[in-house]
């Protein structure tokens, strides 16, 4: 037992002490080592997962990642082929495919990016300069479809004439991939994928691309509100109508019940006239002295008239 103590014990120490000079390196799965002699790379790079042994003190490990990595450039002012000044914000994935040849042409990481900004953007200025606006804008030509369908909403009758694309912007960011991936393979680079972020006019144009949006949107609230007044003058003649048509059949109805009343109110006076009519004459006389004489009022009257034969009698009753 001792003896396997010992020995276990002097591996561990040998160990250290290679771990100490230098003479074992690790490398996890994310990872791949070129060694170098004084600086310069000796063998092919290492991308075996696991423990590895150098030279101490001669061979030096320089690490490099294995995942797909980030590229993200700074927005550049372009003109499209229709003399459109834009400026294009692009990014990348991209990931160390020859970690030899990246260290001699690039030397790190940083040295890779630097590389990328000037490949990427060279290549996405020649796609954008040899191509209309609407081409880096567009994918498809779906909405002229769903207008010619009508299924979108062209009611203002004032919608621009879209432009149509032959490219789109797929086929442009493809074309910038493929078009930078045709030199990045000497610095020992792999190009995954190449994407537009984002496309925004300059300042200059800026500005007068928002006056036209402000004018295009004032003129679209224009004929909102004068389509408005006109669904308003309808709905209010509409409620003219009804009113009219509700008022006439309620002054229809009213006359109705009152020519009724009328008729009920004749034949009232009609019986009461036929079963006591010097009684009924006498009650109207009555009221017709009521409607018509008060303390100011002077009459001039014959003896013998009908209006003044109960007047007459009074006065005969009272002797």
């Amino acid at each position: 037992m001792k003896r396997i103590l010992f020995i276990l014990i002097g591996i561990a120490v040998i160990i250290i002490i290679l771990g100490a000079s230098g003479a074992l390196y690790l490398i996890d799965e994310t990872q791949q080592v070129v060694i170098t002699q004084f600086g310069q790379p000796i063998g092919k790079p290492i991308t075996n997962a696991g423990l590895h042994f150098k030279m101490p003190f001669i061979h030096q490990a320089t690490y490099f990642d294995k995942w797909i990595l980030e590229w993200d450039g700074e927005p550049n002012q372009i003109p499209t082929k229709d003399k459109r000044y834009i400026l294009v914000d692009s990014t990348a994935r991209w990931k160390i495919k020859d970690a030899l040849k990246f260290l001699q042409s690039v030397g790190n990481e940083i040295g890779g990016q630097a590389r990328l900004d000037d490949i990427i953007d060279s290549a996405t200025r020649d796609a954008v300069t040899n191509h209309h606006l609407v081409e880096a804008v567009r994918n498809t030509n779906r909405i002229m479809e769903q207008k010619s369908e009508g299924t979108e909403d062209d009611s203002m009758g004032q919608v621009e004439e879209l432009e149509k694309i032959d490219y789109g912007r797929e086929v442009l960011t493809r074309a910038i991939l493929e078009e930078a991936s045709k030199i990045v393979p000497q610095y020992g680079i792999e190009l995954i994928d190449v994407r537009i972020k984002r496309i925004n006019y300059v300042a200059d144009v800026q500005e007068k691309v928002f006056e036209r949006m402000i004018s295009e949107r004032k003129r679209a609230a224009e004929q909102y509100l004068s389509e408005g007044e006109g669904k308003k003058a309808e709905i209010e003649g509409k409620r003219a109508k009804e009113l009219n048509q509700i008022q006439s059949e309620a002054y229809r109805v009213a006359e109705e019940i009152k020519g009724k009343a009328d008729a009920e109110a004749t034949n009232i006076y009609a019986d009461a006239y036929n079963k006591a009519p010097e009684f009924y004459a006498f009650l109207k006389t009555l009221e017709t002295y009521k409607n018509t004489i008060d303390k100011t009022t002077t009459l001039m009257l014959t003896t013998d008239s009908e209006y003044f034969k109960y007047l007459k009698n009074a006065g005969e009753n009272l002797e």
